[in-house]
């Protein structure tokens, strides 16, 4: 089994909120996590019928039933749940005692801001990260095996190939979970704004052009993505806006979770095709956000990362904003150093200029210091003081 990164977030929240709620895309790992680590828990699926009938004719029942520790997996199937919860939780349930999980972020915490609001802490699970699969000795011969593969867990334990892996996944996802989210008839429809969405990871999203790609309506597209957003298929990444005289894309920036899933979506059927394949640079640039993503959930904390972009096309990759100073970092899939790189980042830090270092991560193996700005192997983004 893989060590999961989470796991002293979980147990230290644990010591201060009676409930946690771990969420996360469908087989990233959540039951598993949990069911090791938490021996004493009681466990319950709620997507086995049985149970859920008798959560849904008798909650209070359930709850009392199931004892003083227990983990509820897919707890947004029965919502009526929640509202028990919170008089169970009232009554005195002791810190660490309540597990919740789930793979649609928008039902749980719907439900949690109406009923259980203050008692629950909130984490996020994302597939596996690079830094856990090195720790497993599951390390791979390039970048390109590493954006084909993907972080899901179930391909390293039964060694299967992504062929074997997200096809199934992909028809398992249109099954349930956009049937649960949103009553969309036309299942191959949806797929075909999915690898539409594929195409564009690593741009800015322009919503009116998907919509008229995609043949549906915008506020269509905006409820898809939506769905996309709450089931952790996507996630989008917000423009900065600095405080000087210039024009800003406002615009979003749209990327996946995976980028296996990404490439099953891209129909790329083999990792030595992302050598020439047009989206390459977009897939390599996807691989590290979701890799920032997970260092900062790991940890128990939110995501705080924008880009910058203004009417030019000048750009910065990605900007952690911090409390005293801001940190950009240019991502860029070439394996040599050519100061030409900086340019952005040179161009924007004369109207923000930096105390401490900014990065450049690429494939490249030399690991230096060029005015100011720390080239890093993407192999080594879990070192970075981020």
């Amino acid at each position: 089994m893989v060590t999961r990164e989470i796991e002293s977030a979980l147990t230290n929240l644990m010591q201060k909120y009676p409930a946690i709620n771990i969420t996360g895309p469908r087989q990233s790992g959540k039951t598993t996590l949990v069911k090791e680590l938490l021996k004493e828990h009681r466990y319950f699926s709620l997507e086995n019928p049985d149970i859920r009938l008798i959560a849904e004719e008798d909650p209070r029942g359930f709850l009392r039933s199931a004892g003083e520790k227990f983990i509820l997996d897919e707890v947004q199937n029965v919502p009526q749940l929640f509202s028990y919860l919170q008089q169970e939780i009232d009554d005195g349930k002791a810190n660490g005692s309540v597990i919740l999980l789930g793979s649609q972020s928008f039902l749980i915490n719907e439900r949690i801001s109406q009923s259980l609001a203050g008692r629950v802490a909130n984490i996020k699970l994302l597939p596996l990260s690079y830094s856990e699969l090195q720790s497993a000795n599951l390390n791979f011969a390039d970048i390109n095996a590493a954006i084909f593969n993907g972080g899901y867990p179930r391909l390293y334990k039964e060694k299967m190939l992504p062929s074997e892996f997200y096809p199934f996944y992909i028809e398992t996802y249109l099954q349930r979970d956009v049937r649960l989210l949103k009553h969309i008839g036309n299942l191959q429809h949806f797929n075909r704004f999915m690898k539409l969405c594929a195409g564009r990871a690593g741009n800015i999203l322009n919503i009116s052009s998907l919509a008229n790609d995609a043949e549906i309506s915008v506020n269509t597209a905006k409820s898809w993505l939506s769905v996309l957003e709450a089931s952790y298929i996507i996630f989008l990444i917000l423009p900065f806006s600095p405080n000087v005289n210039r024009r800003w894309v406002k615009m979003p920036k749209l990327y996946f979770y995976d980028t296996g899933l990404a490439c099953a979506l891209l129909n790329l059927e083999n990792e030595a095709q992302i050598d020439t394949f047009y989206m390459k640079g977009n897939l390599f640039e996807n691989f590290i956000f979701s890799e920032l993503l997970k260092m900062r959930f790991n940890k128990g904390l939110p995501a705080n990362f924008f880009f910058l972009r203004d009417s030019k096309g000048n750009e910065i990759d990605c900007i952690i904003e911090k409390a005293q100073e801001n940190v950009f970092i240019e991502i860029k899939m070439s394996n040599t150093f050519s100061p030409a790189q900086l340019k952005n980042i040179q161009l924007f830090r004369n109207e923000e200029p930096a105390q401490n270092a900014d990065y450049l991560i690429y494939t490249g193996e030399e690991e230096l210091e060029f005015k100011n700005v720390k080239y890093r192997n993407w192999q080594n983004i879990n070192r970075l003081n981020l």
